[in-house]
């Protein structure tokens, strides 16, 4: 914007400058001409009186040596006969008996200047005219230094116009930069980001907008992790309760199993509670999600050796570390092995896959179940086609995204779904 504002005054000064300097220019020129014009005319003027008491050669010769014209010899008087011509000449017959026919002021253009030709009656000798020459460079006389002025004048006004821009461009670009860094902030997660209200007044407006609207976004964001607290909080009641219920199981694997998951649970309700309090300033958490899946996949093999179903983990000994919350990763491949065992029948194969790559991490879970008929609707949030919430790959679509991957569905080599979570390691 600064650079346009600056072309803009540019153009706009450059062309009524010439608008105005170039008439100038010309005037300049035409006034000096007519200026070396007058004074051949007063040089002419001056011999007029001895012209009209005198016809001898020797008093016209002194009357024209009395003049600046005569001295440096560019003045001369055209008489009749015997007199002739009386001083220097720098016209020809012709000229002379044009002029003498016209019997009125004129000029004869030369390629050194011009001659201005004053014709005089008089009675002593009849039709007399006299000549006064003016140098070609006298008609111009003053004419560069005044045109190398104007030019002057032309450079400091668009040099000032462009200064000027440039300064108000600077302090409208400024102002903006700083809206831009505030509306950065804003969107890494700083609530508490607001921008100086100052700069022209549209941006001054923009300010006090994006202000107002900071402030009410924070209002609505407080408000909102408040009501999920208070949501989560409600959850230890029934989870107390069920709690109980599980230690009157007694003994047993699947006793045991109905308490660590209920244990887990409560583990996550209280993660949500804490993220919901803590609110969204970003964490310079580092994961290994190597660890993460051997974590996992701990928990999930009790209730896939239940429904006897055969699972494989590839590529879980070496370390992956990606730049995740390790509670965020862990939800993300709940979330996917979850929808294994909630959409496929017992007894269907699954594998976990970790693909190491330079700049990624690609966590891949596949199951030999009927695969998913329309991926596209299945990422949309909300979307299930089997009665649940429909948030399991969305929550691990967000995961992937908030590293700078992305989420892939598609049909994998044991034959059913194969969702493919990849993350960027930095």
């Amino acid at each position: 914007m600064r650079r346009s504002l600056v072309l803009v005054a540019l153009a706009a000064t450059s062309l009524v400058a010439f608008a105005f300097l170039i008439p100038l220019a010309l005037v300049v020129k035409s006034t000096a001409y007519e200026r070396a014009l007058g004074e051949a005319e007063k040089q002419a003027s001056a011999l007029i009186p001895a012209l009209v008491i005198t016809k001898k050669a020797a008093d016209i010769r002194q009357a024209i040596r009395s003049t600046p014209y005569g001295v440096q010899q560019r003045m001369a008087v055209h008489t009749g006969v015997p007199a002739g011509t009386v001083g220097t000449s720098h016209i020809t017959a012709a000229d002379l008996e044009e002029a003498r026919k016209l019997a009125t002021a004129s000029t004869v253009e030369r390629p050194d200047g011009i001659s201005y030709l004053q014709p005089l009656a008089t009675s002593a000798n009849g039709i007399v005219i006299i000549e006064a020459f003016v140098p070609r460079e006298q008609l111009t006389h003053g004419v560069i230094g005044t045109w190398w002025a104007l030019a002057g004048v032309a450079i400091g006004l668009v040099a000032g116009s462009v200064l000027v821009a440039d300064r108000l461009g600077a302090r409208a670009v400024k102002a903006t930069r700083v809206l831009a860094e505030g509306a950065r902030r804003m969107g890494q997660g700083d609530l508490s980001a607001r921008v100086p209200v100052k700069g022209p007044p549209e941006l001054k407006e923009v300010g006090a907008a994006f202000n107002a609207m900071a402030e009410r976004v924070r209002h609505l964001l407080a408000a909102e992790r408040e009501v999920v607290a208070d949501l989560s909080h409600r959850l230890r009641t029934p989870l107390t309760a069920l709690l109980l219920d599980a230690d009157t199981l007694g003994r047993g694997p699947g006793a045991d199993r109905v308490r660590e998951a209920v244990q887990g649970l409560e583990r996550e309700v209280d993660e949500i509670i804490k993220a919901a309090r803590s609110g969204l300033e970003p964490e310079n958490a580092t994961t290994d999600a190597s660890g993460v899946v051997r974590e996992r996949l701990v928990f999930w093999s009790a209730l896939a050796d239940d429904q006897e179903r055969p699972w494989t983990v590839r590529g879980a000994d070496k370390p992956a570390h990606v730049p995740l919350a390790r509670n965020d990763l862990a939800a993300a491949l709940d979330a996917l092995l979850g929808n294994v065992f909630r959409y496929t029948p017992e007894g269907t194969r699954f594998a976990v896959t970790l693909v190491h790559q330079a700049d990624l991490v690609a966590l891949v879970v596949e199951d030999a179940g009927p695969g998913i008929e329309n991926a596209e609707r299945a990422l949309q949030r909300g979307a299930s086609g089997g009665g649940s919430t429909g948030l399991g790959l969305d929550i691990a679509r967000r995961v992937a995204e908030s590293t700078g991957g992305s989420l892939h569905v598609d049909r994998g080599p044991l034959g059913g779904a194969r969702v493919q979570l990849r993350l960027r390691r930095h």
